[in-house]
């Protein structure tokens, strides 16, 4: 059976502290502690009592865990040193920390007045709904008033959004845009040795050094916890300090993590640097790891007795007791006292803790997902601004101008967002000069200026890392990715970051964003996998996201607003994916008939989330439908009504989440017959939920599918042979019909 180690390592405290005798105590508390250093006896102090309450936290965390109390023992044990960076930057530093970083928690909210972070963290370990940031969801550290957004992640995964957010600070000094923090703030994130091998970590490091290259204000303090080990994981020796020694276009600096005085002055020069250069700096700390990963982690299975115990050994609360007793900033009686002190708070602040209530209900679970309040969020879409500015950004009005195809009436409706959101911006590969690969943003850079309208790197992890970090500064990020096989690269940055920030934050943190997608299959001459993709699934679980489909010029325009009008008033995330076949499309059922070619909608124009749209009103069979299975289906309608007499109802969704339900019931009410083309694979496509809509909502409907098939998509024309083709959607409603 596996030895307590937290009982080891508590007993060695005392033990130690109890043998050390008496020194002179120090005539002046607000002296410095060695000649050359800026830390103060007294900041020391508070230091010291910041790292034994995070101790006794992890300590009680283990306690209530054999009561069946605690869901969280993943501890800060050994990285209480990191208590002294948060004493060396200010409190207006946004802060973006993992999960061992509970001194630098504790000792930030001793800079706050009115904080009661013990507490909180108990809450958040007991899974009291009561814990203020994350209600019960999470155990996370993070706090509004003390500029910490809650991270759940384990991989670094934090890493893109904290470098978006340090070079939003200074992309919104640009602009002239207010901020919620002093204009010369830093950003701070924290994470493993481990984790920064991380291909995530490895792309917010890259992302930082290419701004930085560029000459591109980025200031972003990297602050690197290396404890030596990931769970069992070694690092090998000297690895982190040889590669970001190194690395370019980022200031190296180090520390010994278990001395708080060269913690602290290190941190100091650190953040003076990136403070003031407005460059990327990496904060290196060598620290330890004690009693091992987690409470359930057994380490003894892959360390040897004498490493842990020589691990022990090097305790960093211990040495700091030692050092502060010795020197006189502290007498051994009264260490034991600050000690003990600690320890009967926290076990009467966890008995309190418990006491709370925990959420009851799934309804309580997912409240902050996804509140959308449909009339405000029209009312905002419907927002519109002097027609005189519009008239001077586009030459004349767009409402004016003849009908045209998809992709000029969202570029003019970018443009609107643009002028109605000083905030927004648009940035993505190839955006600027170019317009875009479909010339989707052409001009916009012109007439906005590149502070605006600007390229990024090759990396979607970055694109989005930035959209992330940008909204959570105040700004409307607008980011592209330029394909829908792209977004698989990064996807974890929408479903593990910017859609569960609000989740554990109970919407105290949000990322208001509209990642714009060039997707869907159908191109003609040109494609393969990367260019032809049909793969939504993995957009379609992840809570609380929009995801707009727009099949026409004024649907994208209208939905386009709605999904802006979200972002600002919720804070919402949606993903807005454009059908690239239809960019272009201006016909419909015969060449040159200019039937998919609109005018451009009024300004206060929108179209409310899950709504759909009928297109048709026939009484025989309904089609629902999107994108370019739309368009595709309005073609197949006509064809039948002239060689069959069949009246089709044809249904645009529009949104595919959340679904338009109450527009599916009804139509499928009205015929009885529901054909669903979901021009999407069949395994994970959009055709399994709605045809279950279907289904509870009108279970004596007769209903039947196509979709693409479950393949990659090939180059040239053998794409058609796993696509739906209009021959397939045609023989799919004669045969519901009973009709050959």
């Amino acid at each position: 059976m596996a030895v307590s180690r937290a009982t080891i390592v508590d007993q060695n405290f005392i033990e130690a502290i109890g043998a050390l005798e008496p020194a002179s105590t120090q005539p002046d508390v607000d002296s410095v502690v060695a000649e050359g250093s800026q830390l103060t006896g007294r900041q020391a102090l508070e230091i010291f009592q910041s790292m034994i309450e995070s101790r006794h936290l992890d300590f009680h965390s283990r306690e209530l865990k054999k009561e069946n109390h605690s869901f969280y023992t993943i501890g800060s044990s050994g990285h209480e040193g990191s208590a002294a960076v948060a004493a060396a930057i200010r409190p207006t530093d946004s802060a973006f920390l993992h999960y061992r970083s509970g001194g630098f928690f504790v000792q930030r909210a001793r800079q706050v007045p009115g904080q009661t972070p013990l507490f909180d963290v108990l809450l958040g370990i007991v899974a009291s709904s009561d814990e203020p940031i994350a209600g019960g969801r999470h155990k996370v550290f993070g706090s509004k008033a003390l500029n910490i957004p809650p991270q759940t992640s384990t991989i670094a995964s934090h890493l893109p959004k904290a470098v978006g957010a340090a070079f939003a600070i200074e992309r919104m000094n640009r602009l002239g845009l207010p901020g919620e923090t002093p204009n010369d703030s830093l950003v701070i994130c924290s994470f493993g040795d481990a984790s920064s091998n991380h291909s995530t970590a490895c792309g917010a490091f890259n992302t930082a050094s290419l701004a930085d290259f560029q000459r591109l204000p980025c200031p972003v303090l990297f602050l690197c916890e290396d404890n030596g080990l990931g769970i069992s994981v070694r690092t090998p020796g000297g690895w982190v300090a040889q590669r970001f020694q190194a690395h370019a276009n980022i200031e190296y600096f180090h520390a010994d993590g278990l001395d708080i005085a060269d913690v602290y002055d290190t941190a100091q020069a650190a953040a003076h640097y990136v403070r003031h250069t407005r460059r990327p700096a990496f904060l290196h700390l060598s620290l330890v790891r004690l009693l091992g990963h987690a409470g359930s982690d057994v380490e003894q299975l892959y360390r040897s007795k004498s490493e842990i115990e020589s691990t022990e050994a090097q305790d960093p609360v211990l040495r700091t007791a030692k050092w502060l007793c010795t020197e006189g900033w502290l007498q051994p009686s009264e260490c034991l006292a600050m000690y003990e002190s600690a320890r009967s708070r926290i076990r009467g602040l966890g008995r309190e803790a418990i006491r709370r209530p925990k959420i009851e209900t799934a309804k309580e679970v997912m409240v902050p997902l996804a509140p959308l309040q449909p009339d405000l969020v029209r009312t905002e879409a419907g927002r519109t601004i002097d027609p005189e500015i519009r008239q001077a950004f586009f030459g004349k009005l767009p409402e004016t101008d003849r009908p045209r195809h998809l992709s000029m009436l969202l570029n003019r409706a970018l443009g609107d967002l643009l002028l109605k959101y000083p905030e927004s911006i648009i940035f993505g590969e190839d955006v600027a000069r170019k317009g875009g690969v479909y010339h989707v943003t052409a001009d916009l850079q012109k007439r906005t200026g590149v502070g605006r309208v600007f390229n990024t790197p090759l990396d979607e992890t970055a694109i989005l890392g930035l959209a992330m970090g940008a909204a959570q500064q105040g700004m409307l990020p607008m980011p592209e990715i330029q394909y829908l096989a792209y977004l698989h690269n990064a996807i974890d940055q929408i479903r593990g970051e910017a859609c569960s920030l609000s989740f554990f934050s109970q919407g105290a943190f949000q990322n208001p964003m509209v990642v714009r997608i060039a997707g869907l299959a159908y191109q003609k001459g040109f494609g393969g996998h990367f260019h032809n993709d049909n793969s939504v699934a993995a957009l379609r679980d992840i809570p609380g996201l929009i995801m707009a489909c727009p099949s026409n010029g004024p649907d994208a325009v209208g939905m386009l607003r709605t999904c802006m009008a979200a972002a600002k008033v919720h804070g919402q995330v949606s993903v807005f994916l454009e059908p690239i076949a239809l960019y272009m499309t201006k016909d419909l059922h015969e060449e040159k008939d200019a039937l998919w070619s609109f005018e451009y909608p009024r300004p206060d124009h929108s179209v409310p989330v899950g709504q759909a749209k009928t297109w048709t009103e026939g009484n025989d069979l309904t089609i629902l439908s999107y994108g370019n299975g739309l368009w595709m289906s309005l073609r197949v309608a006509k064809r039948l009504e002239q060689s069959h007499g069949l009246q089709i109802r044809v249904v645009d969704l529009r949104w595919l989440n959340p679904l338009p339900v109450q527009d599916i019931s009804e139509a499928a009410h009205a015929t009885g017959k529901v054909l669903i083309v979901d021009e999407c694979r069949k395994t994970g496509g959009m055709a399994e939920s709605i045809m279950c809509t279907v289904i509870e909502e009108h279970p004596e409907a007769e209903v039947a599918r196509i979709s693409a098939a479950d393949t990659y998509i090939p180059l040239g024309a053998a794409a058609n042979l796993v696509l739906i083709q209009e021959a397939d959607i045609e023989q799919a409603a004669l045969s519901l019909m009973g009709t050959k």
